[in-house]
């Protein structure tokens, strides 16, 4: 199996763990709960901020300090509205009750204590379309670059319809050398529906020192430490992923692989 793909561990409690010592790399953490209503789970994010993303249902969120209530309202991720989300800086702690089964991911890189607390939509967040033709995909951007809501983290999600192409035209994000392309590592938190589905996703380098192409099924995570990364939904089954990137700069800057280069 590709050391890139990571299935999950199991169907509940803690089921992906992915830290900057596992990926072997510097800056992206990504990790993943599925909770049955009336379960807990808290932890502390130590010298990293957070951004947690109620993918499924509803959990009764704290953190730093505060009680947020009752967050989450789509029981199914493809039913495309507005994620709620949490952010929370270096240096505090969160808790969560799920009220209803919940898939709760928790998005992390280094914090420097730079923004509060938040919560993050549903409201500001607006279902975009990108692309065009069997490249069409839409996005929910929950703090990319135009949103100034952290010190490290760029988190989106993305809808791509049976049948078509994402993260595509081919491109890297793995240099730093701003503003030309900033060095972003990046997962990959895919779903399929059905659920018994499957979709493609390919890392690769323009020299193929790296060219790794994978099936992703439901709940898979992909790293994407360096190089070009596009993945493809067959028709019959749409395709979800949740984007976390980070680096040393929070900028999205990216390079097409020159035979796409045309398309962008």
């Amino acid at each position: 199996m590709s050391h890139l793909l990571h299935h999950p561990f199991g169907t509940h409690g803690k089921v992906h763990e992915i830290t900057p010592q596992s990926a072997g790399w510097r800056y992206v953490g990504f990790s993943l709960y599925r909770l049955r209503a009336g379960e807990s789970v808290c932890e502390a994010t130590g010298d990293r901020e957070v951004i947690l993303v109620m993918v499924e249902g509803k959990a009764k969120l704290t953190g730093a300090g505060k009680d947020w209530g009752e967050l989450g309202e789509r029981m199914n991720v493809f039913e495309k509205t507005p994620p709620h989300c949490l952010y929370l800086p270096n240096g505090t702690d969160w808790s969560a009750e799920a009220t209803t089964d919940c898939t709760l991911a928790v998005c992390s890189a280094p914090g420097m204590g730079g923004h509060e607390a938040r919560r993050i939509g549903p409201d500001g967040i607006t279902l975009t379309q990108r692309g065009e033709g069997a490249n069409t995909r839409h996005i929910n951007n929950i703090a990319m670059e135009n949103e100034d809501y952290c010190d490290s983290l760029l988190v989106t999600e993305v809808f791509t319809p049976a049948g078509n192409w994402s993260s595509y035209p081919s491109h890297r994000h793995d240099e730093d050398d701003f503003p030309r392309i900033t060095y972003l590592e990046e997962t990959y938190y895919h779903r399929l529906n059905p659920g018994d589905g499957f979709g493609i996703q390919r890392v690769y380098t323009d020299d193929r020192m790296l060219d790794e192409t994978m099936a992703v099924h439901d709940h898979d995570v992909v790293c994407v430490p360096r190089g070009h990364h596009p993945c493809g939904a067959p028709y019959g089954f749409e395709m979800y992923y949740l984007n976390v990137m980070a680096g040393p700069l929070r900028k999205w800057r990216f390079v097409p692989a020159p035979p796409v280069e045309h398309l962008m």
